[in-house]
């Protein structure tokens, strides 16, 4: 017969939902893991410069990362959605850390464990044992003063057949456990309230609309503005000498919105020193302050890292640039003799239509002046020099169909291998490096014999004639007048096919109309004859001048003339532009952030400097003297611990046990003796 047994114990009843959602996020591998996510976003936020105009970072990494940088809101770190929710996170799961583990620690700091058996004690690492004559309560007696002149608080217990003497100290280690989760708490917190969390709400709620097309402030609509009331913020603004605003721009993935300040600033006058490379030492403003608030405008300088804080807003003078410099130019047509250069007057960032004569209408785009320029250069002997090339005015020319060029041309001409030079710059688009034309100064300086001879060889007429001259003076040892007519003929299609298109186009004329076996040869003769006309042409310019007499210099300009003109084929510009005079208008970039929570993340970092001072150099230490009577005198075990630093704690024990055990025992931590001596 079978028998069957019923267990009557009382089942332990599974943990509740709560329970492990509470142990799940107090828990240290979520707080680690979190604390690694917040440490990888902020590496790449300091690495990757934040909240620039969305053109720099396609530039700077190309379409198909710049897509993937910003989807990921790498440009926004600190503000982005999944930044957040990871401080939010690890709040939550610091303060729950706090939560769970703050009573044990107190219990921990206030008890001082009078309970404790000799067992115990006698298996602590650090703990001797000693038969003494003297009894109990003057055993006690002098472990007290030892123990209370070593900073130590003692608490004593009589258990009838035994007393327990107590002492601690150093628990404020226990403090710095909490101090620096809390201080993480209360740096999230602060930097969630100078996060953009106002504004992605405003936007995700439809009450703030990204602004992405080029407007001035005062047309931008009021869904694409935050007034002053914004708790925080951090944004620039522009301001030219003499000129003031009430708004900044905050930058928006790839476009802005316009932060209305409760106060206008002024740029009454901005200065900036420069090293003798060109960079820039040390440049400030002088602002003007105007609230309804104050009773007369406050008047302050910044400069960097030296701002001006007013109601909470810190004003950075964070960069500099032009402000609208004024501009004289010449533009000078490539084309036919008889056009003057034109005079016209200008301004940095403002566009201009222009129109070319056989070239149709085009707009001109000043973008900026660019006051010093220096390069440097590795010399023969191998020391490097720094040269300064002067003031340049960066240009865009766009044609009717959209297409466009940036030029770099400079205001003086710069000297390379003993002669000058007028340096112009070309390139497609900003991804590449600009490409120089050398235009070669006159022996005066000027550009003027450059741009006539050029005219001149650009004008069919005036290479016809110059051509049959030269073919009919002797210059060049022909025969009849047929052999005279057809040289005139080939020099004046050479010198037209030449300015046309340089060397690489007279070398496909002679291609397609020489047979290959006599290209070299007719190469040779048409160089000749093209030079030969080159020259008579340059001679009509000299002659126009009133140059009687041809110096080295001259012959000189007429090669380097030359050069300029085979190189121009790639300029791609109708016109040469020459800056001729300026006036600078400098403006001062100031960043003006709004941080309500900067106060807190400092108390904050206060409070973590001081929680890691605690917990790495306050060791919590613990001792106890457990003592007996016996027939003829104490039973004594003294015993102790410590959370860290044991090599120190080692040295402290021994001589607390000579203390207060009245000797030095005979064995060391870990030993007993059994018999005193």
């Amino acid at each position: 017969m079978s028998s069957a047994t019923v267990d009557t114990r009382p089942r332990r009843r599974g943990r509740s939902t709560a329970a492990i959602v509470l142990e799940f996020l107090g828990s240290m591998n979520l707080a680690i893991t979190l604390l690694v996510a917040v440490g990888i976003a902020s590496i790449i936020g300091t690495v990757l410069e934040q909240h620039r105009p969305y053109q720099e970072y396609l530039l700077n990494f190309g379409p198909f990362w710049h897509e993937i940088f910003a989807g990921m809101a790498l440009y926004d770190v600190y503000s982005a959605g999944w930044f957040l929710a990871i401080v939010a996170f690890l709040v939550v799961s610091t303060s729950v850390c706090v939560y769970r583990h703050t009573p044990t620690m107190i219990r921990d700091m206030r008890q001082f464990r009078v309970a404790v058996k000799e067992k115990s004690l006698r298996s602590i690492r650090h703990s001797v044992s000693a038969d003494l004559e003297a009894p109990p309560d003057a055993v006690l007696d002098r472990a007290r003063r030892a123990l209370t002149s070593r900073g130590y608080r003692v608490r004593v217990k009589d258990h009838g057949d035994h007393q327990i003497l107590s002492a601690m100290k150093g628990a404020a280690n226990r403090m710095g456990y909490l101090f620096t989760h809390v201080a993480i708490v209360v740096i999230c917190v602060g930097a969630v309230l100078d996060g953009r969390l106002p504004l992605k709400l405003a936007e995700l709620t439809g009450r703030l609309v990204v602004e992405t097309r080029d407007l001035p402030a005062s047309r931008v609509p009021a869904i694409s503005r935050l007034g002053p009331n914004n708790p925080s913020f951090r944004g620039g603004v522009e301001l030219a000498e003499g000129q003031s605003a009430g708004i900044i721009f905050i930058t928006v993935r790839d476009g802005y919105v316009v932060q209305e300040l409760p106060f206008r600033i002024e740029v009454r006058e901005f200065r900036v020193e420069h090293f003798s490379t060109g960079t820039p030492r040390t440049f400030e403003s002088d602002l003007v302050i105007y609230d309804d608030d104050l009773p007369e405008p406050l008047e302050h300088t910044i400069r960097v890292n030296h701002p001006l804080i007013y109601k909470g807003h810190a004003i950075y003078q964070a960069s500099f640039g032009d402000g609208g410099s004024e501009l004289s130019f010449n533009i000078w047509p490539f084309g036919p003799r008889g056009i003057e250069p034109v005079p016209f007057e200008g301004k940095v960032f403002e566009s201009y239509p222009m129109e070319v004569a056989d070239s149709g209408q085009w707009r001109l785009e000043i973008m900026n002046l660019e006051m010093h320029n220096t390069r440097r250069f590795i010399e023969d002997d191998g020391e490097v020099v720094t040269r300064h090339f002067g003031p340049s005015v960066h240009l865009r020319l766009r044609s009717q169909t959209g297409e466009s060029r940036e030029f770099e041309n400079y205001l003086t001409p710069v000297e390379e291998e003993g002669r000058l030079f007028y340096l112009s710059g070309m390139r497609e688009d900003a991804t590449r490096e600009f490409r120089f034309l050398h235009i070669p100064a006159a022996p005066d300086g000027g550009i003027e014999r450059f741009m006539t001879f050029q005219a001149m060889l650009r004008n069919p007429g005036v290479v016809a004639d110059v051509a049959r001259q030269t073919a009919t003076s002797g210059a060049m040892p022909v025969g009849d007048e047929t052999m005279q007519a057809q040289l005139a003929q080939t020099m004046e299609r050479l010198m037209n096919v030449f300015a046309q298109g340089g060397y690489d186009a007279l070398a496909h004329e002679i291609e397609t109309r020489t047979p290959p076996d006599q290209t070299e040869q007719v190469t040779d003769v048409f160089v000749r004859v093209l030079h030969a006309g080159l020259q008579a042409l340059y001679l009509e310019v000299l002659a126009e001048e009133g140059v009687d007499e041809i110096t080295e210099a001259d012959r000189i300009f007429l090669e380097d003339a030359v050069a300029a003109i085979n190189a121009a084929t790639f300029y791609g510009s109708p016109v040469f532009i020459q800056m001729t005079d300026f006036n600078p208008i400098e403006a001062s970039g100031l960043m003006i952030t709004k941080a309500p929570g900067q106060n807190v993340v400092y108390f904050g970092s206060v409070m973590l400097t001081l929680g890691i001072f605690l917990l790495f150099y306050v060791a919590h230490r613990r001792v106890w003297v457990w003592v007996k009577p016996r027939e003829q005198g104490t039973r004594a075990v003294f015993a102790g611990t410590s959370n860290r630093n044991m090599v120190e704690f080692d040295k402290e024990f021994q001589g607390l046990s000579a203390a207060v055990l009245g000797r030095h025992p005979d064995s060391g931590p870990g030993g007993s003796a059994e018999h005193d001596t």
